[in-house]
């Protein structure tokens, strides 16, 4: 009688076969902690209305969500934290002189037309809390641009070095500066980011490219070549520091390839610098995200990798194209 030959079977599943322990929950925990000391200075510099914007953004942010899934008899999702951190992103970026139902409206708009209509966390093509700044600013231009408070009431300093007045470099580093809540300390957003860092949700490609394209630009066409001051003003004001640190590194609106994440940050740069040296207004860091995000599908069908054992021309011809 013939042995019997034993024979093992394995059960191989789909891919992906690597995953993390790391949940959308978890993450967005991570970004709101690092966008603590942003938003403790911006308490400390513009006083207790910060608070009701912020309050008010992040309530509004996570009402929206909650009562668009309640409408359409969809699963919660307020318990992933992602509508705290687009109220509160939102708050950051707005002056806090603003009425205070403007907060509430941008909110609104970030969740529901930005983020919901589109399927929710992880289908929205641009970032919600700068979607909803940039509706409020086309909407609310005066309001929306009014930096003046009880502490503060000239221009910002981005708006004063535009003009080419001479600015207080050590006070933008430090915050003491007109400005939206969260933007103003160049210390409290890198101690954020580099909380995010260490904690490894993000890394250095897109925010190096960004910055270090940026301040080529500013060099080449800036007008006062190497100027360490003038640099360091551009780096210290505005929302350059927190957009490309906590927006242009957004999981869902940024390139996946890591190529294309050079792009990404390259191309942010050249426009941030077009939109501040060449634009009527002294930011666009808003405007230079928002292009990008719009531009991220184009970026990652020219910079996928090839699969291992394709040549990128049989991909074309597999593909029709």
């Amino acid at each position: 009688m013939a042995e019997e030959t034993k024979v093992t079977t394995y059960k191989v599943s789909s891919n992906p076969h690597v995953r993390s322990k790391a949940t959308t929950g978890g993450i967005m925990l991570l970004v709101i902690i690092a966008l603590l000391p942003a938003t403790g200075f911006g308490i400390y510099n513009f006083g207790l209305r910060a608070v009701f914007v912020i309050a008010i953004s992040i309530a509004s942010a996570v009402l929206s969500e909650f009562l668009f899934n309640l409408i359409l008899k969809k699963k919660q999702t307020i318990t992933d934290l992602s509508a705290v951190v687009t109220g509160l992103l939102l708050a950051l970026n707005m002056p806090v002189s603003i009425p205070l139902w403007m907060p509430a409206l941008g909110s609104f708009f970030a969740i529901i037309v930005v983020k919901m209509l589109f399927g929710g966390i992880g289908q929205n093509f641009m970032n919600p809390a700068l979607g909803a700044r940039c509706f409020l600013v086309i909407s609310f231009p005066a309001a929306m641009t009014n930096f003046a408070t009880d502490a503060y009431t000239g221009a910002t300093p981005l708006a004063l070095l535009k003009a080419g007045e001479s600015v207080n470099i050590f006070d933008m580093i430090i915050g003491k500066t007109s400005g939206t809540i969260g933007e103003t300390s160049l210390i409290a957003i890198v101690l954020g980011a580099c909380f995010l860092i260490i904690m490894g949700v993000i890394d250095l490609i897109i925010p190096g490219c960004y910055i270090v394209t940026f301040v080529l630009f500013l060099i080449i066409f800036g007008h006062h070549g190497f100027d360490p001051a003038f640099i360091a003003a551009h780096l210290s004001g505005g929302g350059i520091m927190l957009g490309a640190f906590f927006m242009a590194t957004d999981y869902v609106t940024r390139p996946i390839t890591k190529w294309g994440q050079v792009v990404f940050g390259v191309f942010l740069g050249i426009m941030t610098g077009i939109f501040r040296i060449f634009g009527p207004s002294a930011e666009g860091v808003s405007y230079a995200i928002i292009l990008g995000n719009l531009l991220v599908p184009l970026i990652e069908k020219f910079t996928r990798p090839t699969p291992f054992g394709y040549k990128r021309s049989d991909l074309k011809k597999k593909g029709g194209k």
